[in-house]
């Protein structure tokens, strides 16, 4: 049986995705253009792969990989610590480099987004084609480096499309073509489906995302809810998510988490680490006047076994002052003395909103006053000088452990330009060139 299209319309909606390949080790060559041609890999402070280039992927080497591993898998891998600062800086100017073209651009993650072009051809006086192909040649030639480009009539079908050929790959998908595209695609390779959804659909006899996309919208809805219909519709052509502009301000849970350069059983250092992921934590959710009802901390040992805690506050706050003796007291529970760790993790649950406060009749709200006061002038200070310039005594502690080469920074925080500082630094990358 010949299957029919989904729908004759090339373009109801052009939506483009934009994924970066093999992003941070991509900056790091563009940083340093020695590193061209050779395979690269950034996470020597976790170590484990964070990325990989696809100079080092097509030698065996792949991301969530130990350095060790590594090492020995590819001879002359060049292992460099992550510097998010300077991909944080490209992310920011591919973005812009995106809303040149159309200012209806939304930020996925650091090195993804999508940009709807809806109309812009009369713009342009070019194809929807063409302005995504126009948007990708910029992004390389400015900032050299390469990202994959899908279009099509939906995010689901866009971002599916970018990754059906990398690196620096141009898909697109018209209406008419959709069914054939969707025939090629495995379930597996379906934005939103995950590995125990993928066994759901092979024991209903599905293979591709065509066999999901050709059965009736109720099936799919029955048998994955709103989720399943939502999929449904995006993978036949029909925009269910829109493009949206707006920062990210919505947040469920905030997590810290930092793993050791080395692992370490000094009780000092490690509670230091808790109280660092502490602070981290509630100065985001205090960004976004949030204040969590739940705390929970977690004490990764060097065998990767964990044990965490969890405490619910008799109401919400976001003072480091008012949680602190909570979380000395889940610590004081999980540490066992002599047993190394390797990671710290404090998770914020059940978020509120800051704008809405119920007082409790026995509160003392003349001390919660005082130490919200205090962390308005912490933000304050950290906001003009650089995160943590004012932070709790605990961080003395921090330098107290065996340092390896593991410890190495970033480039760009070891050679400064003239008036940079180790917190303050200007929102330029550092090219290494030859001149």
């Amino acid at each position: 049986m010949q299957l029919q299209p989904f729908t004759l319309h090339s373009y109801p909606r052009a939506i483009a995705h934009l994924d970066g390949d093999a992003f941070f080790a991509s900056v790091e060559q563009a940083v340093n253009p020695s590193l061209k041609g050779k395979p690269v890999v950034t996470g020597k402070e976790r170590g484990i792969i964070a990325c990989a280039n696809y100079e080092a992927k097509r030698r065996g080497v792949s991301r969530g990989v130990s350095l060790r591993d590594a090492a020995r898998i590819c001879p002359g891998l060049v292992i460099l610590p992550s510097d998010y600062e300077t991909y944080s800086l490209y992310s920011k100017r591919m973005f812009d480099i995106m809303r040149r073209y159309t200012p209806v651009v939304e930020e996925y993650s650091i090195d993804e987004g999508f940009a709807d072009l809806t109309g812009l051809r009369r713009v342009f006086r070019t194809s929807y084609d063409e302005i995504a192909r126009r948007m990708q040649a910029d992004i390389c030639g400015e900032l050299d480096i390469t990202v994959s480009v899908g279009l099509s009539l939906s995010k689901g079908l866009a971002k599916l499309a970018s990754d059906f050929r990398k690196p620096a790959g141009f898909t697109a998908v018209e209406g008419r073509h959709i069914h054939i595209f969707l025939g090629k695609l495995s379930l597996d390779k379906v934005w939103g489906f995950g590995p125990n959804t993928v066994q759901l659909l092979e024991k209903q006899g599905l293979k591709t995302a065509l066999d999901f996309a050709v059965r009736p919208e109720k099936w799919a809805e029955q048998l994955m809810g709103k989720v399943g219909r939502e999929i449904w519709n995006e993978l036949r052509g029909i925009s269910i998510n829109p493009v949206t502009t707006e920062e990210k301000s919505v947040y469920y849970s905030i997590s810290k988490c930092k793993t050791f350069t080395a692992p370490s059983s000094d009780r000092d250092f490690v509670w230091a680490k808790l109280v660092r992921n502490l602070e981290s934590a509630l100065i985001k959710a205090r960004r976004y006047k949030l204040r969590p009802r739940v705390v929970a901390v977690a004490l990764r040992r060097q065998d990767f076994h964990q044990d965490g805690l969890e405490v619910k506050l008799n109401r919400p706050a976001s003072a480091v002052h008012e949680i602190l003796p909570l979380v000395r007291d889940m610590f004081d529970a999980l540490y066992h003395p002599g047993v190394e760790y390797r990671t710290t993790m404090v998770v914020l649950g059940k978020l509120e909103n800051d704008g809405v406060r119920q007082c409790e009749f026995f509160e003392d709200r003349l001390r919660i006053d005082k130490v919200e006061a205090v962390s308005r002038v912490i933000d304050t200070v950290n906001e003009k000088y650089g995160k943590h310039t004012l932070s709790f005594g605990t961080s003395l502690y921090l330098d107290r452990h065996c340092r390896t080469d593991r410890d190495d920074v970033p480039e760009r925080k070891v050679r400064l330009l003239p008036g940079e500082t180790r917190r303050q630094r200007l929102k330029i990358p550092r090219l290494a060139l030859s001149v």
